[in-house]
């Protein structure tokens, strides 16, 4: 009796305190708590343009606990680089709904989209990730990256930070001079034309191609990720030179190698607004894992190239000038390609004369401008 007058009790402080009419309301809104009666498990076949090491690891870590985190009420299912389809056919892959969404290197689609070549690094441009950050989420660069992308029938989640990038070469790199008539395979964009006006011989591969082109000589010297990832798809074992930026500044042309994440638009419509939100949210959750895991990857693996005999060189103070000098024009060729580019660009630019960053200044582009 005492038992039963207890529980009585018990249920009428939780009905007057309000506590039920709260857990009632969490139930509904937290994505993470599967409701009474819910449809099944939403599953989206997901593909990365990793095709190896902590990149890849890290996302099919991460898109194995979306189910958990969601109560079943998503599942994420992870595909590496070219599983379903080849790397630069991902984002018609998810246009086309071969795919439900993607994990790439935003820089792919420059030869398709011109301002998708303003969403990650280029030459002599925003440097570190917390630019990146001002531009995306103090001047609009989200919503404009969302809108080009919506073109396509595609919703751009978020940005996913990433890493410098380097470059291997089977002779030394210490001067923008030994740039002169390498075969040097780049991802594309103002990226390719600043080295090809440096004097290489560019070629653009997916990441999966560059062992073999460097193991049988089709391409001297490749632009890829950084030492951990390049250390597993094996770079080490072809090429005998490792060159970066200056001190400060791992890489001069594309130091903060931006990722995304992006949703066919129908499929992103389709699902219920805590789940949107849920994503949303998440994606900002997993640039972090996946930057700090990169990070931890790439500082644990540069003993790895030296023990094996890779020679480390870096560019000096003077090429960055030199660089600068190339990278402008193109900045501002690439934005008068479409009105996409330029909108973007000059978002861009705000942030780079702004003394808070101040990189650029008017003296710098004088007879150039941007065709809005």
């Amino acid at each position: 009796m005492a038992e039963e007058s207890r529980s009585q009790s018990r249920r009428r402080f939780l009905k007057t305190s309000g506590l039920v009419a709260g857990l009632t309301a969490t139930a509904v809104t937290a994505p993470w708590v599967r409701r009474a009666g819910a449809a099944d498990t939403i599953t989206w076949k997901i593909q990365t343009s990793w095709p190896a090491g902590v990149g890849l690891e890290t996302f099919q870590n991460w898109c194995g606990t979306i189910k958990e985190k969601t109560g079943g009420q998503l599942e994420f299912q992870p595909f590496k680089a070219k599983d379903i389809v080849g790397d630069f056919e991902l984002l018609d892959g998810v246009k086309n709904g071969v795919l439900e969404a993607m994990n790439s290197f935003s820089l792919y689609w420059a030869g398709k989209l011109p301002a998708a070549a303003f969403l990650s690094s280029y030459t002599m441009g925003l440097r570190y990730p917390h630019e990146w950050d001002i531009f995306f989420y103090s001047k609009g660069g989200l919503q404009a990256a969302r809108d080009l992308y919506a073109k396509q029938g595609l919703y751009y989640v978020n940005r996913i930070h990433h890493g410098p990038n380097i470059i291997h070469s089977k002779t030394p790199i210490r001067s923008i001079e030994d740039f002169k008539d390498l075969k040097l395979r780049v991802p594309g964009g103002m990226i390719a034309e600043t080295f090809a006006k440096a004097g290489a011989k560019t070629t653009l591969l997916p990441g999966g191609e560059v062992f073999s082109a460097l193991e049988k000589g089709t391409i001297d010297a490749a632009d890829y990720t950084g030492p951990a990832v390049n250390w597993a798809l094996g770079f080490q074992q072809v090429t005998k030179y490792i060159s970066m930026g200056p001190p400060g500044l791992m890489s001069v042309y594309q130091p903060v190698d931006l990722m995304d994440f992006a949703v066919n638009m129908n499929v992103w419509n389709q699902l219920p607004d805590n789940l949107k939100k849920f994503v949303e949210d998440e994606i900002q959750v997993y640039s972090n894992i996946h930057f700090g895991a990169i990070q931890k990857a790439d500082m644990e693996t540069w003993h790895k190239f030296t023990d094996a005999g890779i020679e480390i060189n870096r560019l000096g103070a003077e090429d960055l000038q030199k660089f600068q000098e190339i990278a402008v024009p193109i900045w501002f060729e690439w934005a008068n390609k479409d009105k996409d580019a330029a909108r973007i660009f000059k978002l861009q630019l705000e942030v780079m004369e702004n003394p808070t960053v101040g990189y650029v200044t008017p003296d710098m582009y004088q007879g150039l401008s941007i065709n809005l």
